[in-house]
């Protein structure tokens, strides 16, 4: 496998959409430590060209960005034109689950028509080297957890929905042009930062995911966090996740890239790490490695939302040879290094020496 990859390294770039994203920017510069030559598309919507700034600085590569969209065909025709490109890490996508259940058209436009435009350009170019960014909202609410690849599907939420149908959609079209070689990786709470403390989660506007709040009202941003139900059938009523951290995730993608340019057909895994955590255990940890209080009050339950999800991560080890290393205590580390050195994100800020 080192050969043929080293072989593709030297061929062809790695087309990377949502690049500038807080998990796009860390598979960015995981690639590049890894000497793969990218190119990122990302139409900045909730992602800043500074990400790519730093994960240069860090890297020492360039990380080239192309600001567009990818329902925008033109765009990517002459993207492919000019450019080798060889594999496709897809990121770009809306991923709020509350956001989703009020807007589901802009979800099922962006996610579901979006993937379309981007399958059919790339086929008519010959790239048919595919990583996608599902997530473990596909499975809905759970009937047993762990949960396994081959769970019961069923997403309550359209977020979940239109990764649902992206899957299916790819599914379909390995099995109908047998060289498309696609990998499907349903992730779960991907939490933390790197260890530079220079990139990290910047959600634009009010946070939807826990952590980023937790981290904002340590940093003293927001008063307290809103806990989303405290009467959930779990140990302490607060819901239950599988956190994992972004690090990890990223060397997962790594992982999945290898296999696609080594093996045709379809294949979906879960990366998590097998343990699931509590809404009031993160916060604990936070407080913990922070040193700061996190207020908190409970609200009502969000729409859309479960009691308890966590991963079967064996199939990932399995067929990447890859797990999960990190555990939450530097998963609360390593966002509050990023936090607390960029307490405002990266709007206006200056990288941290």
């Amino acid at each position: 496998m080192g050969d043929g990859r080293q072989a593709a390294q030297a061929r062809a770039t790695v087309l990377v959409t949502g690049g500038a994203g807080y998990i796009g920017s860390h598979t960015v510069l995981a690639l590049l430590q890894a000497g793969w030559p990218v190119l990122v598309l990302d139409n900045l919507c909730n992602a800043s060209a500074e990400s790519l700034r730093r994960v240069e600085r860090i890297a020492g590569r360039p990380a080239p960005l192309v600001v567009g969209d990818i329902r925008d065909e033109a765009l990517l025709d002459d993207l492919l034109a000019r450019h080798q490109i060889g594999s496709v890490l897809h990121f770009a996508g809306l991923k709020a689950v509350g956001e989703s259940v009020a807007r589901p058209l802009d979800y099922y436009a962006n996610n579901v028509a979006g993937t379309g435009v981007l399958l059919r350009c790339l086929g008519r170019a010959g790239v048919r080297r595919f990583v996608f960014s599902s997530s473990a909202t596909v499975y809905g609410d759970p009937e047993t957890v762990p949960l396994h690849e081959e769970a019961r599907t069923g997403p309550t939420n359209p977020y979940g929905r239109s990764k649902w149908m992206v899957e299916m959609m790819l599914e379909d079209l390995a099995a109908a042009e047998p060289d498309w070689a696609v990998g499907i990786l349903r992730y779960f709470n991907p939490v933390g930062a790197h260890e530079s403390g220079l990139i990290g989660e910047d959600p634009a506007g009010i946070p939807n995911n826990l952590m980023p709040f937790v981290a904002q009202v340590a940093v003293g941003r927001r008063e307290h966090l809103g806990v989303f139900g405290g009467d959930w059938p779990t140990a302490d009523g607060t819901g239950v996740r599988d956190y994992i951290h972004v690090v990890d995730l990223a060397r997962g993608h790594l992982a999945a890239l290898e296999r696609v340019h080594a093996h045709a057909g379809a294949f979906t895994v879960n990366l998590g790490t097998g343990k699931g955590f509590s809404v009031l255990e993160m916060v604990h940890a936070f407080e913990r490695a922070s040193g700061r209080p996190v207020p908190y009050r409970v609200v009502e339950r969000r729409a859309g939302d479960i009691a308890e999800c966590w991963a079967d991560p064996r199939r990932a080890l399995e067929l990447l040879g890859w797990r999960a290393e990190l555990g939450i205590e530097r998963m609360c580390e390593d966002a509050w290094r990023w936090q607390s050195r960029n307490p405002d994100g990266y709007r206006g800020a200056t990288a941290p020496g």
